[in-house]
């Protein structure tokens, strides 16, 4: 029988470190909180950081209803509410960037600040067409030939990634809830598109960090953003910048949180 998870009930999640306001990281589609495997331990040294399970990923694949963007925030805020958080820097990645922006505007208070790696809804162009591919791939040849797409030129496809997304796949539920997802998250041949102005007046600071050769959400829609968005361009990354420039990630999250990097909007 259907149910409502209850706010006692937080998403699945794993926690590391111990000080300060927490780092939350929120994967994107067809993600989970192992996504972040590369990036827990270094941020973890900066603070407690929290990786998170999106409905219909990971450990919370069995959600009650197809989730869409919307439905993941409330999650999330009842997720940060049920851990007892005040604020937390909101870390998204991709879909977990929309999330992340709606959770900041529905509870500004929750927020400490964005930091949102090619997310989503900052334009209305997206590439559908690899989106269904990759829900859709089962097999680990046909998953590295999709996933290529969201590497950039100079960031070769991780050898083991594929193996690992075929891996994945196998479990029949998570294979079938991406399915699904996919048809929610996005509209027609592109994406629902989020109040852009209201986001950049929000009263916590907001910063994109984008690939210059993202093939899934175009590097444009960085540079359109409203210009109180600080934004880092990646020369030859692609749609997954946590992956392709690991070492780089850590430095630009770990300068913003200590307010020592504060890029100049685009002009």
């Amino acid at each position: 029988m259907s149910h409502t998870p209850q706010m006692a009930i937080p998403l699945p999640h794993r926690a590391r470190g111990r000080k300060g306001p927490p780092i939350v990281l929120i994967h994107g589609f067809g993600g989970e909180q192992l996504s972040w495997a590369s990036l827990m331990t270094p941020l973890s040294k900066l603070r407690r950081t929290i990786a998170l399970d999106l409905p219909g990923h990971g450990e919370a694949v069995d959600w009650p209803e197809t989730p869409d963007a919307s439905t993941c925030a409330k999650a999330v805020i009842e997720t940060l509410d049920a851990l007892g958080l005040a604020t937390a820097t909101l870390v998204g990645h991709s879909l977990g960037g929309a999330v992340a922006s709606l959770v900041g505007l529905k509870r500004p208070d929750l927020v400490e600040r964005l930091i949102l790696l090619a997310p989503g809804g900052f334009g209305p162009e997206m590439n559908v067409r690899l989106l269904r591919r990759y829900a859709h791939a089962v097999d680990e040849a046909t998953m590295a030939l999709v996933l290529e797409g969201f590497f950039g030129p100079t960031h070769p496809l991780p050898e083991a990634l594929a193996r690992l997304g075929a891996q994945q796949r196998s479990n029949v539920a998570l294979s079938a809830s991406f399915k699904r997802m996919v048809e929610v998250i996005t509209k027609g041949d592109g994406q629902g598109v989020l109040p852009l102005d209201d986001l950049a007046a929000s009263p916590f600071p907001i910063s994109l960090i984008w690939g210059s050769d993202d093939q899934v959400l175009p590097v444009r829609q960085a540079l359109a953003a409203p210009p109180a968005i600080a934004r880092h361009i990646l020369p030859g990354a692609g749609h997954m910048p946590h992956l392709e420039a690991t070492e780089l990630m850590v430095e630009i999250i770990g300068k913003t949180i200590d307010g020592r990097y504060l890029p100049a909007p685009a002009t």
